[in-house]
């Protein structure tokens, strides 16, 4: 399996990426992951792995503003842009692999981005898998992780205090047995932690403290999923504030061909919680979906 680093094309800004590739061509397809508002990446580093290792190509990106993707000089980090940036990448990945279907797979923010891009152009992908989102989010999850968000604008003194700070937000996930990993979603600076994101990106009139999502985004959301015509999974996490019985029941009826899949024992962070067993029921979707070549 090869493992590549790149900077791919957004919509006026570079975007960081991960590709991993099977030994042999990626005969199967190309698995785009887009992670969740805050996050980075580095997210989907096992998924991606064993998506190789099953024949996919996949290719993880830090949306704008986020890990090492640029920062946009104007900061702007409306859905609109993301967007934007979600089509130019599809533009570049499409040019390098003719003739493979692409499958988009987003987490919360990554994963409304992909909707409406897949909705309103409906070449873009052939299979699209929406992990713990949904047109419809619950007023109260979206503020509690628009909250978790906003927290330690002035950095942490330790990756310790950092993690005793996600533990919070997840109380229901162990503590992983070492910070390690957390280097790379926070950065030093002046002998303090910072996640590694642009601050701007939370002052985005896309949302408010009452309203994580806006009417507009609600509304361009649900004309999008009514034109989606690819295959689409919901992923929810059994335990999740953000996606409720009425937001699945709504999407149902918005897009009739989407199949769901709960997830016992996690909440909204659904791959980050339970990676084994959201990459398995993602492969076996990918696999049914799509038509498998040589």
């Amino acid at each position: 399996m090869r493992h590549l680093e790149s900077r791919l094309p957004g919509a006026g800004v570079r975007l960081a990426a991960d590709l991993w590739v099977g030994d042999h061509a990626a005969g199967r397809g190309v698995v785009v992951l887009l992670h969740g508002g805050g996050q980075t990446r580095h997210s989907w580093r096992r998924t991606g792995v064993r998506l190789a290792e099953a024949g996919w190509a996949s290719c993880a990106i830090d949306l704008r503003g986020h890990g090492d993707s640029d920062w946009h000089s104007g900061g702007d980090y409306s859905v609109a842009a993301l967007v934007e940036d979600l089509r130019a990448v599809l533009a570049h990945i499409r040019q390098a692999n003719p003739g493979l279907p692409v499958a988009l797979v987003g987490a919360s923010m990554g994963g409304k981005i992909s909707l409406i891009a897949a909705g309103e152009d409906t070449s873009l992908a052939q299979a699209l898998v929406l992990v713990d989102i949904a047109v419809r989010v619950e007023v109260s999850g979206g503020r509690r992780v628009r909250e978790f968000m906003q927290s330690a604008p002035d950095g942490f003194a330790s990756l310790e205090e950092a993690s005793a700070r996600i533990a919070a937000y997840n109380p229901h996930r162990p503590r992983p047995s070492s910070v390690e990993g957390l280097r790379k979603n926070l950065r030093l600076r002046q002998g303090r932690w910072y996640w590694h994101r642009d601050p701007a990106m939370m002052r985005s009139a896309d949302g408010d403290d009452d309203r994580p999502v806006s009417p507009q985004i609600y509304e361009r959301a649900k004309r999008a999923a009514q034109r989606v015509t690819c295959p689409v999974l919901l992923v929810r996490g059994q335990l999740s504030d953000v996606v409720s019985d009425e937001g699945v029941a709504e999407l149902r009826e918005l897009i009739p061909q989407v199949e769901v899949i709960d997830v016992r024992e996690v909440g909204h962070m659904v791959a980050g919680d339970d990676d084994d067993v959201f990459t398995a029921n993602l492969l076996d979707y990918l696999n049914s979906s799509l038509s498998v070549r040589g």
